[in-house]
């Protein structure tokens, strides 16, 4: 019987994608000594931010999302970040391949405003895998599904998320706004003959209370 074990190598900021994109290099292990034609492997990515400390200035970051500092027992938990598919070619015993991971900066995700609050360290993550794995078989070909126990864990440097984002979007950010605000801004802006948006939002910042 065929025993599969998923690890993941590392991550690394896709400097020629047209989105943000992150890549993970997995390895994949098929220990029964059948050779595997092809894998059509989907993968869910979750955070799990109880498995690590924060610094005072993450803290205050992330009260949006977890509450104050003493609720945190309750409202730390794991969640569902990426979702991703790939296909790994056929090998004989073990092979690594690419695991794309199309990401955003909609800072009204809850992955992205968790990612943005964090300054350093690492961020512990679960990989979840599922699919089809295609083998030889009587009739050419057989099939079977990637067990559910297939997991791995891994600690992704924070500094591989800033890397991505500084690629796409280089010494700025992207806020997302309702058509309403964005038509006040733009009037605001026109009205007071303001060259850009950073200008109209510090001319709106100074005047706020």
């Amino acid at each position: 019987m065929s025993d599969y074990r998923f690890s993941v190598l590392g991550l690394a900021a896709e400097p020629f994608s047209m989105t943000p994109q992150l890549t993970a290099r997995l390895r994949v292990e098929e220990t029964g000594g059948r050779r595997v034609h092809a894998i059509v492997l989907r993968c869910q990515v979750r955070v799990q931010p109880q498995r690590r400390r924060y610094e005072a200035a993450e803290q205050d970051a992330l009260r949006g999302l977890f509450g104050e500092r003493s609720r945190w027992a309750d409202t730390l938990k794991p969640f569902t970040w990426l979702q991703a598919v790939t296909v790994v070619p056929g090998f004989t015993g073990s092979t690594e391949a690419d695991l794309p991971l199309p990401c955003t900066y909609d800072l009204d995700v809850i992955g992205t405003r968790y990612l943005h609050a964090l300054d350093a360290g690492a961020v512990p993550l679960d990989f979840l895998f599922s699919g089809t794995i295609f083998l030889p078989g009587p009739d050419g070909f057989a099939v079977e599904q990637v067990p559910w126990s297939c997991e791995a864990r891994h600690l992704m440097p924070v500094a591989v998320w800033r890397e991505m984002i500084e690629l796409y979007f280089p010494g700025s950010g992207w806020l997302r706004v309702s058509d309403d605000v964005l038509a006040g801004l733009a009037a605001h802006r026109a009205r007071h003959d303001l060259t850009g948006w950073d200008e109209t939002l510090r001319e709106l910042l100074g005047k706020a209370p």
